[in-house]
């Protein structure tokens, strides 16, 4: 495993970090073991969120008595200075320390967020005086939309920019990354996955190993998953994909390209108050989750596709064409499904 300088934070970092979803659906026991072979294994940056269900406990379970081996990073998708910091606490707890190496404001994707969380009182307020107790060390974003990202990134407020980065989705490549190494930002890679859809690790791999000074954040939820780390890092970087390479890329990106969700948000908001990019995603929370904590993180989107009046908006706005109202009618009769299966099993 190689360490590199996360921009100028002065942080070395594991040349892979850990993404803390896929944990959520380990008990933990599991968990906590799984978190410690990654350990084992060089990773020594762990990336998670208030919104990751309990996956901020395991990782202070597992690190506990070791943080000063260990960087962890968090988020919140709040956007108020009071919700901010209480969450930023309510982290410490969790996570059983009284720092946070980076702290995160969470899926910037609209105007209306950037504005509402640098506006007095708004959360990065928060998360600026946290910085000034000690609690934080530095300050990152996140993203989903390409043009928000650059917007962060050039807005000069943050040590960090994390936005994703896969062979389906490269679209990072052209202004995001070069305008984050110009400003001397670390570059974050969420999703190198795809989100669960990429299930070929070592071609997501060879794939990501073409760029240096990226940082990827693969979620792993068994120990075999993890043991895959050596085989990753064996890939040279800089790497050339093969001709065998590059057509199976092909073939995904064929494969997924009509009804991939890329999570940019152009499609909100909805004039009938579908939350659509969460809605459009349920099969992948799910496929990274237990169905139960899936469905209880993903309720208030799924229940409001039944407002979904097909006014075709979305279908406008979209930048990539999706059949937007077919694929969250199809995704709420799995979530239907999802829920029935849950109250049988109350009931017995």
């Amino acid at each position: 495993m190689k360490y590199i300088e996360l921009g100028h934070t002065g942080m070395l970092v594991s040349e892979i970090g850990f993404g803390g979803i896929p944990i959520i659906r380990l008990g933990t026991d599991s968990a906590v073991k799984v978190l410690r072979r990654a350990f084992e294994h060089g990773i020594n940056f762990y990336d998670t969120a208030n919104a990751y269900h309990d996956s901020q406990n395991k990782i202070g379970k597992a690190f506990y008595g070791m943080r000063d081996k260990v960087l962890i990073a968090t988020k919140t998708i709040l956007r108020d200075a009071n919700g901010a910091g209480q969450q930023i606490d309510d982290s410490l707890r969790a996570l059983e320390t009284d720092y946070i190496d980076l702290f995160q404001l969470h899926q910037i994707a609209q105007q209306k967020d950037f504005e509402a969380v640098t506006a007095p009182g708004g959360a990065l307020e928060a998360v600026m005086q946290a910085k000034q107790a000690g609690k934080i060390r530095h300050i990152g974003v996140t993203s989903h939309n390409l043009e928000m990202a650059v917007t962060l990134v050039k807005s000069g407020l943050f040590s960090t920019i994390q936005f994703p980065f896969n062979f389906i989705e490269t679209e990072a490549l052209e202004e995001l990354h070069p305008a984050a190494r110009a400003r001397g930002m670390g570059i974050l890679v969420m999703k190198p996955f795809a989100g669960g859809v990429i299930d070929n690790g070592m071609l997501a791999f060879k794939f990501l190993r073409q760029y240096s000074g990226i940082i990827p954040l693969p979620g792993f939820d068994s120990l075999s998953a993890v043991d895959d780390i050596p085989a990753f890092l064996s890939i040279p970087i800089p790497n050339t994909l093969t001709d065998q390479d590059s057509a199976l890329i092909e073939g995904y990106r064929l494969s997924l390209g009509r009804n991939f969700c890329r999570r940019c948000e152009y499609c909100q908001p909805c004039p009938n108050g579908v939350l659509i990019t969460m809605a459009m995603g349920y099969p992948i929370i799910v496929s990274r989750m237990d169905f139960k904590v899936a469905m209880n993180f993903a309720q208030k989107a799924m229940e409001s596709v039944a407002l979904c009046e097909n006014c075709e908006e979305c279908l406008d706005r979209c930048p990539y064409d999706l059949p937007i109202p077919e694929i969250i009618k199809h995704n709420y009769e799995l979530y239907l499904e999802h829920r029935s299966r849950l109250a049988a099993s109350s009931d017995s």
